[in-house]
C-alpha cells in the first residue's frame, strides 16, 4: 500500500503581527490608564490650591478644559482655611487683651519683679503670677502678711474690671507639716489659695469669677533636695484664663475598639 504524501505548508511570515498587534494594545491600554491617573491627581491638586489662593483673596486662572472637573470638586471641599482665618482673628485680639493685661500686672508690681518675689509669664493658658509664700505667709501658716495685701490689692485693681475666670493655686514643698490647723500640706496649699481668693472678692472682684485649688507638693518648680528650691516651690499662682484655650478636637474610636453588633 502506497503511503499518503504530506504536504508541509508554506511559512506565514505575517504571523508576527498578531503579537505585534497584541503588543501595541497592551502598550496603549498602558500609558491610558497612566494618563487618567495623572489627569485626577492634577486635577485633585489644582482644585485644592485654587481652594487655598482664594481664601486669602488671590484669583487664579483654570484651563477650560479642567474647569468643569472643578467647580464639581471645589464644591465637595470643605471652607478649612476660612475657617480657619475667622478663628485667628479672635485669637490674636485674645492674646492682644491678655499681653496688655499682663503689662499693667507688671506695671503694679514693678518692685517685687525686681526683687524676684514675684515673676508674671502669659502662654496659650493664659496669664500667670507666680507670688512667692515668704511674701505672703509665715512659716507653716495661712493667715497674709500685712504687706503682702497691698500687693494683692494692686493685682485685685487690675483684675476687677476684666471678665477673664481666675484660678488661684497654693504650692508648698515636699517637707511633711502636721499641727492642730494643718494634717499636711494639701490642707495649708488648700487654705492658702482661698486666703488669696476670699481677698480678691473683699477688693471687688467678682467671687464667680475665682477658683480656689490646694496642689501641695506635686507641682514644683525647683529641686526639693536644696533650700532654694524648697522656697521657690512654696507659692501661690494666679492664672487669668484666656477666653479662648487651644481647639479640642475629639479622638476617634479605632475600629478595633468600637462596638460590634451582637
Amino acid at each position: 500500500m502506497a503511503r499518503k504524501k504530506y504536504h508541509e505548508e508554506p511559512d506565514n511570515h505575517d504571523r508576527w503581527l498578531v503579537s505585534y498587534a497584541d503588543f501595541i494594545t497592551l502598550l496603549f491600554a498602558f500609558f491610558v490608564v497612566m494618563y487618567a491617573i495623572s489627569s485626577l491627581n492634577e486635577g485633585k491638586y489644582r482644585v485644592l490650591s485654587n481652594a487655598l489662593t482664594g481664601a486669602f483673596g488671590r484669583v487664579m486662572v483654570v484651563p477650560h478644559k479642567t474647569s468643569e472637573l472643578l467647580r464639581e470638586k471645589s464644591l465637595k471641599l470643605p471652607p478649612l482655611p476660612l475657617i480657619k482665618q475667622k478663628i485667628s482673628e479672635p485669637l490674636r485680639k485674645e492674646r492682644e487683651q491678655m499681653t496688655s493685661m499682663a503689662r499693667d500686672i507688671l506695671a503694679v508690681l514693678e518692685p517685687l519683679v525686681r526683687e524676684g518675689k514675684v515673676r508674671v509669664t502669659q502662654t496659650s493658658r493664659g496669664v500667670t503670677i507666680e507670688i512667692n509664700a515668704s511674701l505672703l505667709f509665715a512659716p507653716g501658716e495661712a493667715r497674709l502678711n500685712l504687706d503682702s495685701i497691698q500687693a494683692l490689692n494692686a493685682i485685685a485693681s487690675v483684675l476687677k474690671n476684666d471678665g477673664h475666670a481666675i484660678q488661684v493655686e497654693g504650692h508648698t514643698d515636699n517637707l511633711p507639716i502636721k499641727n492642730s490647723i494643718f494634717p499636711s500640706n494639701w490642707e495649708l496649699s488648700a487654705v492658702r489659695a482661698s486666703t488669696v481668693a476670699r481677698l480678691f472678692t473683699e477688693s471687688g472682684v467678682n467671687e464667680n469669677r475665682v477658683t480656689a485649688i490646694g496642689q501641695g507638693a506635686k507641682l514644683p518648680v525647683g529641686p526639693n533636695d536644696t533650700q532654694e528650691g524648697r522656697a521657690r516651690n512654696r507659692r501661690v499662682t494666679i492664672t487669668i484664663l484666656a477666653v479662648l484655650p487651644d481647639t479640642v478636637v475629639d479622638v476617634p474610636l479605632s475600629s478595633s475598639s468600637a462596638p460590634t453588633r451582637p
